[in-house]
């Protein structure tokens, strides 16, 4: 019989199951995020190499003139030591990591989840998934309510492929398309599009094009190659906050 529950566990059945808590369903970029695994055995003993967590998204990339669809890993997290879990126990395990500052926010199309793997000598091994809210950064958080007050509302945001120029320590950048629906600079602009790179807790550069050509502009991440003169890039620290309206209001100004 133990021989058939081996069998039986090397392809999922009676084998030990995993179910990841979370403290919180919205965590704010570079902020902590906690809680627990839960291991619970199934009909025979098993060995458990490895406990860990992936914060993952996806992203488009052009493959063939297609888009297709990728994944991408932003930080994996090891939780524990090789350890037994015996049939029907219960183990729990409590953690606790800083979420990457440079994790994207759900938003638009973007959707992003934590991902539980465990490792299981001889045996089918179990994952869990868990959807996360990713809240801004207040940096970022700052930048997206000076444009809602200039009177541009958000169109679109999007993962994509970035580019060798704008890769950072990610194979992607997250693209926030506004259009300016209201305010002075309605009909002066077909778009404006942002990309966030942060420096850390208290530094953020910005990419930033304006579009006011009436037949609409090649892109940002192809217009970078050239880095024309309707890309702006600029950093925004926590000292530059009481003149950051400003400052934006200048770059538009000068380019509508």
């Amino acid at each position: 019989m133990a021989f058939f529950n081996k069998v039986l566990a090397s392809i999922g059945i009676g084998a030990a199951k995993v179910d990841t808590k979370l403290s919180q369903s919205s965590i704010k970029a570079g902020d902590v995020v906690e809680g627990m695994v839960e291991i619970k055995g199934g009909s025979i003993e098993q060995n458990i190499d490895e406990i860990y967590l992936s914060i993952n998204t996806t992203y488009e990339k052009e493959v063939d003139d297609k888009i297709v669809h990728k994944q991408a890993s932003i930080a994996t997290i090891k939780l524990n030591e090789p350890f037994v879990i015996m049939p029907e126990a219960t183990k729990t395990i409590p953690f606790q990591f800083q979420l990457p500052i440079n994790t994207p926010i759900s938003a638009g199309s973007t959707k992003v989840w934590l991902q539980t793997g465990v490792d299981i000598k001889g045996a089918m091994d179990p994952t869990d998934k868990d959807m996360v809210t990713v809240l801004p950064h207040d940096l970022v958080d700052e930048t997206l309510k000076v444009f809602s007050l200039l009177g541009f509302t958000i169109r679109n945001v999007k993962n994509k492929a970035a580019s060798n120029k704008l890769r950072n320590s990610l194979s992607f950048i997250q693209e926030f398309e506004f259009v300016p629906t209201s305010g002075t600079y309605y009909g002066k602009f077909d778009e404006v599009e942002l990309v966030f790179f942060p420096i850390n807790e208290k530094k953020l550069e910005i990419m930033m094009e304006v579009d006011r050509r009436a037949k609409g502009l090649t892109g940002l991440l192809s217009a970078a190659f050239d880095m024309d003169e309707s890309i702006i890039r600029f950093t925004l620290d926590e000292s530059d906050l009481p003149s950051f309206r400003n400052r934006i209001e200048e770059i538009l100004k000068k380019y509508s």
